[in-house]
């Protein structure tokens, strides 16, 4: 008799711890996201990021752009040689909605430039970390590798940090296509050393942060080459321009300040032309 009354006990025990785990199943529906249209069901996701595609790379620098930074492209007497040359090469890429790119190279009687455009959409996979903040973090990255100088006084008390108010084209580009490399043609300590207010820094008022870099290298006895970098993050995108200059004749150093101008004034026009 005993054996048969604790059966019924057992029975009775199973189907109360039945009934407690359906009851917290249904009260504990408010950690599951599987229900997103009821209110407080799901957790904040992140906003996305401003922009959900990217432009034509070898198609957003003008051409009148392209004379200034690559001189040697008027120098070509052949039309469709000019063509080519104006239209780049496109760099490769997987998804042209989260990386392009486009390359120029010309060679003129005076040095040979290259140029390259890239724009990356940084799309954050996190719901926690929107798109933009993502794309600060990875920015942050490319300051700390390009490893820019502390920010220096110069004499005339201003921070070296700042740029100027407004990238313009040196006059002397208008006499010669390579003034600035010939203006330089004396190797000196202040021809290789960029003046404070042209070291590597970073800079306002382009995009949401930005930065340029400038480094001088040379291959045993070639003529230096210069090149300059400046990198911009607007939003979830950021944009990456390198130009370079190898002059022809061994001891003309291409100028600091002219391609750092022609670098920061396309830097300009592409946040422009994202900004719409």
């Amino acid at each position: 008799m005993q054996r048969k009354a604790y059966v019924p006990g057992v029975v009775a025990l199973l189907a109360a711890l039945l009934a407690g785990c359906t009851g917290g199943s249904d009260e504990g529906g408010s950690t599951d996201n599987s229900n997103p249209g009821e209110a407080g069901t799901a957790s904040a996701v992140a906003q996305p990021g401003k922009y959900d595609t990217l432009p034509e790379a070898c198609g957003v620098v003008s051409r009148s752009t392209l004379d200034s930074l690559l001189p040697g492209i008027k120098q070509l007497a052949d039309e469709a040689q000019r063509d080519t040359a104006y239209a780049g090469e496109a760099t490769q890429t997987f998804d042209t909605d989260r990386k392009v790119g486009c390359r120029w190279k010309v060679e003129s009687t005076d040095a040979t430039d290259h140029l390259l455009v890239d724009f990356e959409r940084v799309v954050s996979y996190d719901n926690a970390v929107s798109d933009d903040n993502q794309a600060e973090a990875l920015f942050a990255q490319k300051v700390t590798a390009a490893d820019l100088p502390a920010p220096t006084v110069s004499a005339t008390g201003a921070a070296t940090g700042s740029p100027s108010t407004s990238p313009s084209i040196s006059p002397s580009t208008t006499t010669s296509p390579s003034a600035g490399a010939s203006a330089s043609a004396s190797p000196s300590a202040s021809s290789t050393v960029p003046p404070a207010d042209l070291q590597p820094r970073l800079l306002e008022d382009l995009g949401d942060e930005a930065f340029v870099d400038d480094a001088l290298s040379s291959s045993g006895s070639t003529a230096k080459q210069r090149t300059v970098t400046v990198a911009f993050r607007t939003s979830n995108v950021m944009v990456t321009i390198q130009y370079e200059e190898q002059p022809a004749t061994v001891g003309t150093v291409p100028d600091s300040e002219e391609m750092q101008d022609k670098a920061r004034k396309l830097a300009a026009q592409l946040a422009d032309s994202l900004a719409g």
